[in-house]
């Protein structure tokens, strides 16, 4: 891929993205990269073998994503250090540093405004148009982390086609560990297969959740955590829902879950983990779409007792 290709690709994806953080393809950059858009668009999470694009598209698309992943992985690396705080989205403790924007000039994050009523109605003015080929991509998962200059942080890219994911990117630049999985082809960590963990009892399960700025997530994260302490081996609160969920995709945790999260969050992590051999739902245990936000990912053996104690705690 030459050097003009990837970055027309990169500017397009940074000056189209005027709603959440997601961008088409444009017809001439298809071109480009072999990528034909079908004249049928739809939002059928179920999508079959035969439905898929071909190998050349979505090698394309995934070869695309990690080297976007690297160039932005290269400004947070040198911005290791810490940053200070451009200003903040939906509260004092939810973020925006003044190098999200150099980010979006490789990636094109998101211009929502804050709460999740915002960014649900972002993705629902994209997915109406049922675009065929969705770019879906947080440039810097872990904000606060990385204001920090805490390790924990990084971009993820998701590609979803007719609605389905069907190439997802976390990349870990402070650990060199790009995390990739294509939809039938498995997941994979700088090239190596990955599978979820082993833990088939709840009592063997390392947890992870958040630390969420919204109220009503808030509350119901602290029901969790005391429902869930008694019950497994520890609970992780790491602050990037994309290194959480890269972890359960590779057995590092067990299980991940979360109240309230944007589909730039997870799009990337729910193809990782499911291509993985796990599990990834709703809080009802409903399959993952795009406009899902209460969200739980798991080896799939730990899955049900992990709800079972959510719901009973009155997390709904």
């Amino acid at each position: 891929m030459s050097t003009v290709y990837l970055l027309e690709l990169i500017l397009f994806v940074s000056l189209v993205s005027s709603t959440a953080s997601f961008a088409l393809f444009p017809s001439r950059i298809l071109h480009q990269s072999k990528i034909v858009p079908s004249r049928r668009a739809t939002s059928d999470l179920a999508m079959s073998d035969r439905d898929l694009p071909s190998s050349e598209e979505l090698d394309a698309a995934l070869k695309v994503a990690i080297e976007a992943s690297k160039a932005a992985g290269d400004i947070i690396v040198g911005n290791a250090e810490g940053v200070e705080v451009e200003k903040t989205k939906a509260n004092s403790r939810d973020l925006l540093t003044i190098i999200d924007p150099l980010c979006e000039k490789f990636l094109g994050e998101e211009e929502v405004p804050p709460g999740k009523e915002a960014s649900a109605e972002a993705l629902d003015a994209i997915l109406v148009k049922s675009p065929d080929w969705l770019w879906i991509v947080d440039p810097i998962d872990g904000t606060t982390n990385f204001v920090h200059g805490m390790p924990l942080c990084m971009p993820s890219i998701a590609v979803a086609y007719k609605g389905t994911v069907v190439v997802g990117v976390i990349y870990d630049p402070h650990r060199d560990e790009a995390f990739t999985a294509v939809k039938g082809q498995g997941a994979y960590l700088n090239g190596t297969p990955i599978k979820v963990g082993e833990q088939d009892v709840i009592g063997d399960a390392i947890v992870a959740m958040g630390s969420p700025p919204g109220t009503e997530s808030m509350a119901m994260s602290l029901l969790g955590v005391q429902a869930l302490m008694p019950k497994v081996r520890t609970i992780r609160m790491i602050g990037s829902a994309a290194i959480m969920l890269a972890w359960v995709a590779c057995g590092r945790l067990t299980c991940y879950w979360e109240y309230d999260l944007s589909s730039w969050d997870i799009a990337a992590g729910a193809i990782l983990i499911t291509e993985a051999g796990g599990k990834f739902t709703d809080l009802n245990g409903d399959p993952y779409n795009l406009r899902v936000r209460k969200m739980i990912a798991s080896n799939g053996k730990v899955h049900d007792a992990v709800l079972e104690e959510l719901h009973g705690a009155g997390v709904v």
